[in-house]
């Protein structure tokens, strides 16, 4: 069973990767800015039912809402996945985004717990950071089993196995600074605009997500199954505010993209151990730089492009320009360059890691001076 579940991962990354390739290159892209807004569940699945109501229902006001305002600018197109009650299986819904050639895939969903749990949380694609991330995923991905010949289409493939999502983050890499980009214009506007409770963006491994070759992301609105938060998301009106929260969220992000350069941001959920400013940390083979943009525009990394930072570096991954300051083996030195292109604006900047010129995760950089 577990030779069959890796034989799938690698095999289906395989495919999905000629896919990717080949619909580049015969995609008819559109002029506008294409958006894919996808309302969760549909038909004979009703998503989760907290408190009686009907997720179905809420996500496609919501996600209807949304398409409405969006459908006002003249330079976006609005493709709904479902419009209607009706069920769509995921690989429809993923289809739907990849054969439109989208800019961005936006699916809206609500949660359920069997606590108190409540807050809106939106998410990227990523191996699950928390079990709690996990049973998230867990939850949307078995809506597989509602459909025909489930075992055909996703062969192999195990919501409720922890192994089967391991090659999921691999295709949607190179558009994952656009999706946390996204992600975070969401919560923000939930928290500043609405006053609800953000639990923050969060890293899992969804079916849907990782099938779409754009910047996707998930939202979970709020939990049902909380009672006050139910009959908000139920209501009129608090369907019309998640809505203009999101609506206006996209539109910062497409204006960010426009412009000259988007800043780019993920706070990570672990803390990573702090150093004193006079002591250096010299971590072997390892390099820190200060990811402070990224854009789809090439800049040259000059000064006054920079707000006058000199040593920037360029990197491209994907259709995406990445920019970084500073280049440095010394962990505190890294820090302190940090404070510095925060002091010139650049507040979302974060440190990244490189070994043997390979990005590598942070604390696993930071773990390699224990060694």
């Amino acid at each position: 069973m577990q030779t069959n579940r890796l034989y799938y991962i690698f095999s289906y990354i395989l495919v999905l990767t000629l896919l990717v390739s080949s619909s580049s290159i015969y995609a008819q892209k559109s002029d506008k800015f294409v958006v894919v807004l996808d309302a969760g569940h549909g038909g004979h699945d009703p998503g989760n039912l907290g408190n009686g109501y009907k997720e179905k229902n809420i996500a496609l006001n919501i996600v209807l809402a949304v398409g409405k305002e969006l459908e006002k600018n003249p330079d976006i197109k609005v493709i709904y996945t479902r419009k209607t009650d009706v069920f769509l299986e995921l690989r429809e819904r993923a289809a739907i985004a990849n054969n439109a050639d989208a800019d961005l895939f936006v699916s809206v969903h609500c949660n359920s717990f069997s606590n108190q749990a409540h807050g809106t949380e939106t998410f990227v694609l990523g191996l699950h950071a928390s079990e709690r991330n996990f049973e998230v995923a867990k939850k949307e991905n078995e809506v597989i089993y509602l459909e025909e010949n489930y075992d055909v289409h996703y062969e192999g493939f195990d919501p409720k196995a922890p192994e089967s999502l391991i090659g999921l983050t691999l295709l949607q890499e190179s558009y994952l600074d656009q999706s946390i980009q996204l992600a975070q214009f969401v919560e923000t506007n939930f928290v500043n605009s609405l006053k609800r409770k953000s639990r923050g963006v969060k890293q899992a491994g969804f079916w849907v997500l990782h099938n779409t070759y754009m910047p996707s992301i998930l939202i979970e609105t709020g939990f049902l199954t909380y009672k006050s938060e139910g009959a908000y998301l139920n209501s009129n009106k608090g369907q019309k505010d998640m809505a203009t929260a999101i609506k206006d969220a996209i539109l910062k992000y497409k204006k960010t993209l426009d412009q000259n350069v988007g800043e780019f941001v993920f706070t990570p959920q672990e803390e990573y151990p702090s150093v004193t400013d006079d002591k250096e940390q010299i971590i072997k083979n390892v390099v820190f730089k200060v990811q402070i943009a990224a854009s789809s525009k090439k800049l040259e990394p000059k000064p006054y492009n920079f707000k006058g930072l000199s040593d920037i570096s360029r990197e491209k991954v994907g259709g995406l320009y990445k920019y970084f300051y500073g280049y440095t083996s010394d962990y505190t030195k890294a820090k302190q360059l940090q404070a510095k292109a925060k002091s010139k604006g650049y507040n979302t900047c974060f440190l990244v890691a490189f070994k043997d010129g390979k990005k590598i995760a942070l604390d696993q950089a930071l773990k390699t001076s224990a060694n």
